[in-house]
């Protein structure tokens, strides 16, 4: 389907035109649809803090009214006629039947008529005084007043003794209780006739589980409907971090339930408002705070109004929806008058396009006549008459091939004649060039492993030289690339020593290589880079489990030489993507063993008995057939071996078993070994 697609697009005008006419209309639209989006997106939390910041304005305005009304009870009361007539007569029943009364209206915690000194009037025979507090100051002097206040239990107490068991609340996070209460505490100050203060209305409503003030601030503060539907409004009052009254369904398990220390945090450095979020029962919600302050002008709580936020968010998605529908409509319509544009210009021309592909497949056909006598029509007339030519010379042409066949019929059968005696030499010349060929690889193997020497050494030589001068000569500016001149080094050598193997494979006599204590997990690790070009060419994924502890004694190169050709035979086995494993672990008492295993195609049963012959190869393309028999006989010559296990379509592996002790010719008298540090260890 995308290629059909991709070659219409590639071959065909219209659609190309139709690429230029949209693409940047459709990039126009997408652009303005995403700044939109997101400008809408900020404008949505734009207006949910200021909507969450009205409401918490007009909450604690409420919480102000309902101050004021409850003051104004209280002022009722003591100017009433009864009431007042009831102080002159000290009638004890009256007055304690009107506090009742309005203790009972107004739901009051507590309501007392005190002196001055805020000493109980008219209640019991044992003296008790109400909790003093600059409200009861102020009154004295003549002015009502009502502030919060935080009861301790202790003056809880002082009230009635079930008021400490009413106010506590049990957090819901750890282990904890808030003992405190929140009071809306309220003073009327009472004259007598000569208007001098001589007793007060002492009030307090006790806020803790009590959500009835926080359902009227409901039901002012969020009557006007501006929260949209699913809102969920959560109206709270906390003590400190703790929310001691809730409106809400759910208020039950909401009571008690402390801030967040990030929130409390906020609500520390911003004294008066904040907004933040939070998950309550696993709903994200978005809360406002508004601090509210005690009689001593101290920070003692905070009331909080919360909404969902997913009600505001589906508003935000339902506009996002409907500007993606419109944006949708516009690119189709615009689309539709594209194509419908493009199909009236090109008409012309794919008739055209069709005639060619006609032509080219044999058929005789013309465009015809076309209307427009803009510069497509005389481009089509113009192409019809070189048709009509085409076709005259390819009568012609037609004509001189009938004579032609005639005369290489005749050759035709000639040449058969000489093909046969041909073939019949070529046959016998491949054979014989067969045996030739093996050997002459045979008898020029020494040879060439000479003259590669003597023409590889000498330059590799001065490539040595010369870096050590170029090293002399850089001194500490050679530091940066000190790494990479350290591996041309290496790489010298190793060319110098590849060229020496196969000179000893070809004479058949051991080397004359340095033996190095080597551990094999590093020597590994150091020939990963020399075929990563080889992986990263089929995308082969290069595993490694590197576990042997014991050191063997061959020379660096050898060994090097035997892993690099083993990983790329693997490469050259896998597929696409395979993926090849380099495992070392250690060989009993006798040293280590490195394990070479891809996932490839698997050596068949008859070719793995010869894989260690020189010159077999299952593919001339890639080499010679050397690779595994001079790593064969490398390893062999330091008292290894090489095994190899095979699965057609699974893979191979090939194992590297090597000595911790060189064999017994290559500890003879006087032979040194050096270690991997360079160490060296004398012998005999």
């Amino acid at each position: 389907m995308w290629s059909s697609w991709h070659r219409r697009f590639h071959s065909a005008l219209r659609y190309k035109l139709l690429a230029l006419v949209l693409l940047p209309l459709l990039a126009a639209m997408i652009a303005t649809l995403a700044y939109t989006l997101y400008w809408f997106h900020g404008y949505t939390e734009e207006s949910l803090t200021v909507t969450l910041r009205d409401h918490l304005a007009v909450a604690r305005q409420t919480l102000r009214e309902f101050q004021d009304e409850r003051q104004l009870d209280l002022q009722q009361l003591a100017e009433s006629p009864q009431f007042r007539a009831a102080l002159k007569r000290q009638d004890r029943a009256a007055i304690q039947r009107a506090l009742q009364q309005l203790r009972n209206a107004r739901g009051f915690t507590f309501l007392h008529l005190t002196g001055v000194a805020g000493n109980w009037l008219y209640e019991s025979d044992v003296q008790r005084t109400s909790k003093p507090s600059p409200l009861t100051d102020r009154a004295a002097r003549g002015f009502a007043g009502a502030a919060y206040e935080v009861f301790r239990p202790e003056d809880l107490r002082r009230e009635s003794s079930a008021l400490p068991a009413q106010a506590r609340v049990e957090w819901r996070q750890g282990q904890g209780l808030e003992e405190r209460g929140m009071t809306l505490r309220l003073v009327q100050p009472i004259a007598d006739e000569q208007e001098h203060v001589a007793m007060m209305l002492d009030a307090g409503l006790l806020l803790n589980r009590n959500p009835n003030p926080l359902y009227t601030v409901a039901s002012r503060a969020l009557a006007t409907g501006s929260l949209p539907a699913g809102a969920d409004p959560i109206i709270s009052l906390l003590l400190d971090d703790t929310r001691v009254a809730v409106m809400s369904d759910d208020w039950a398990n909401l009571v008690g339930t402390r801030l967040s220390a990030e929130t409390r945090a906020l609500l520390k450095d911003k004294a008066d408002f904040v907004v933040v979020r939070e998950e309550l029962s696993g709903v994200p919600y978005v809360f406002a705070y508004g601090a509210l302050y005690d009689v001593n002008g101290q920070r003692a709580g905070a009331l909080q109004i919360g909404v969902r936020e997913s009600a505001f968010r589906a508003g935000y998605y339902r506009a996002a929806a409907l500007l993606l529908s419109l944006f949708l409509i516009a690119t189709a319509v615009a689309a539709w008058i594209a194509v419908r544009g493009v199909r009236s210009i090109f008409k012309p021309i794919e008739t055209m396009a069709a005639v060619v592909r006609a032509t080219r497949a044999g058929e005789d056909r013309r465009i015809g006549p076309i209307d427009t006598r803009d510069e497509i029509g005389e481009l089509a007339r113009q192409f019809d008459t070189m048709l009509d030519q085409l076709a005259a010379r390819n009568r012609e042409i037609q004509r001189a091939a009938a004579a032609l066949e005639i005369k290489v019929a005749e050759r035709t059968q000639e040449l058969a004649q000489k093909n046969t005696e041909l073939r019949e030499m070529l046959v016998l010349l491949e054979k014989t060039k067969e045996q030739l060929m093996l050997a002459d690889k045979l008898s020029a193997l020494g040879q060439m492993a000479a003259g590669i020497a003597h023409e590889i050494n000498n330059p590799a030589a001065v490539i040595l030289g010369n870096l050590d001068v170029v090293t002399a000569e850089l001194g500490p500016a050679a530091l940066p690339v000190a790494r990479e001149i350290e591996l041309i080094g290496k790489q010298v050598e190793r060319i110098r020593h590849i060229v020496t193997s196969l000179l000893q494979f070809a004479r058949a006599r051991p080397g004359a290589g340095q033996i190095t204590d080597i551990g094999v997990n590093q020597l590994v690790e150091d020939v990963f880079p020399l075929v990563a070009h080889v992986l990263k060419g089929k995308s082969i994924t290069l595993q490694r489990r590197l576990d042997a502890t014991r050191a063997v004694a061959i020379n660096v190169f050898d060994l090097e030489q035997v892993l690099v050709n083993l990983i790329v035979n693997a490469a050259n086995a896998c597929e696409h993507g395979g993926t090849i494993e380099i495992t070392t672990a250690d060989w009993n008492d006798t040293g280590a063993v490195i394990g070479v295993r891809d996932n490839g195609c698997g050596i068949p049963p008859d070719d793995l008995k010869r894989i260690f012959d020189p010159f077999f190869t299952t593919d001339p393309q890639r080499g010679a057939g050397l690779g595994l028999s001079v790593s064969y006989g490398l390893v062999k010559r330091y008292g290894g071996n090489i095994s190899v296990e095979s699965t057609i379509g699974k893979g191979s592996l090939f194992r590297v078993w090597l000595r911790h002790a060189p064999p017994a010719e290559e500890t003879a008298p006087e032979r040194r070994r050096t270690t991997k540090q360079g160490n060296e260890v004398h012998y005999g």
